[in-house]
């Protein structure tokens, strides 16, 4: 058996880690069907069954789990091995994978992916922009980005984009004609809201600050939704008071189609991390990218 492909146990590593042929397919940038092929025949050259397929679920033999449990370490393995050969190449080669959340991939990211990407032709970027919180190495991303309060404590930080960003409030013109300016933040409670619910479920009060002053409120709400452009084009048609990242706003507020209200609460905070583990040996396309992006500090 010590003959067997590589690809094939590389791609049902894929999919019993996933317990998915088409999220597994989407991570490895190969169809399905590929995969899928790929395991009948490790099936057929081991004689066994190693995966128990529906039309709704994947799920891992006994057989399975003990061939899983021996094949992660030595994937990774020969993973590091291949990347080490890398380094000497020009130029480093490979997949940069980065779960980043939304915000980040919508204002903070592209310029700096982009000229990222130009630099090295070699390196594919992969981002998975979402909100949720989760353990990225484990969903097998080489790093992620967060802000300060989100990170792991034993993982490496490394600033990157704006240091500083802000929340603001505001509300359309339209709104404002029919309904008035909150003058304080509890004058919110007499108003109705467009509001932000994380994939989690979770809908955060909304915090204002002032000096050492800090007001928590849950305001009425007359929009939820998990979309920013919808959120801000739902202020702009006049729906109600959004507060939200100043980068989703700046626009609409430059254009006129949004006004800024308690411009004395606007909270500020420290700007996101590119943060990953710290290993003695760093995939060659993470390394690029953190040099790259500790060059434009």
């Amino acid at each position: 058996m010590s003959d067997l492909p590589l690809a094939d146990l590389g791609a049902f590593t894929a999919v019993a880690q996933e317990r998915s042929f088409r999220a597994a397919a989407m991570k490895r940038g190969v169809s399905a069907s590929a995969l899928s092929e790929a395991l009948r025949r490790l099936e057929q050259r081991l004689g066994v069954r190693l995966l128990n397929r529906t039309t709704r679920s994947v799920t891992v033999t006994e057989a399975g789990e003990r061939l899983l449990e021996r094949l992660t370490p030595a994937l990774g393995d020969v993973a590091l091995a291949l990347d080490q050969i890398n380094s000497f190449r020009e130029s480093p080669a490979g997949t940069l994978r980065l779960n980043v959340p939304t915000v980040i991939a919508m204002t903070v990211l592209p310029p700096i992916a982009n000229a990222f990407l130009k630099l090295y032709p070699d390196i594919t970027l992969e981002i998975r922009a979402e909100d949720s919180f989760i353990d990225v190495l484990a969903a097998g991303f080489d790093a992620g980005i967060r802000y300060d309060e989100r990170l792991e404590r034993d993982m490496i930080a490394v600033p990157i984009g704006p240091r500083q960003q802000r929340y603001v409030t505001a509300a359309a013109p339209a709104y404002i004609a029919a309904h008035g300016v909150p003058a304080h933040p509890h004058d919110i409670l007499e108003h109705v809201t467009i509001r932000h619910r994380f994939l989690s479920g979770a809908m955060s009060p909304w915090e204002f600050e002032r000096g050492e002053e800090v007001i928590r409120i849950t305001p009425p709400v007359r929009l939820v939704a998990n979309s920013a452009d919808m959120e801000v084009k739902a202020a702009i048609d006049g729906i109600g008071i959004i507060r939200t990242f100043e980068d989703f706003l700046g626009s609409a507020i430059a254009e006129g189609k949004l006004v800024p209200i308690l411009e004395d609460w606007i909270s500020v905070f420290p700007g996101p991390f590119l943060y990953y583990a710290s290993r003695r040996h760093m995939p060659a396309p993470l390394r690029a990218f953190v040099d790259f992006i500790r060059q434009q500090r």
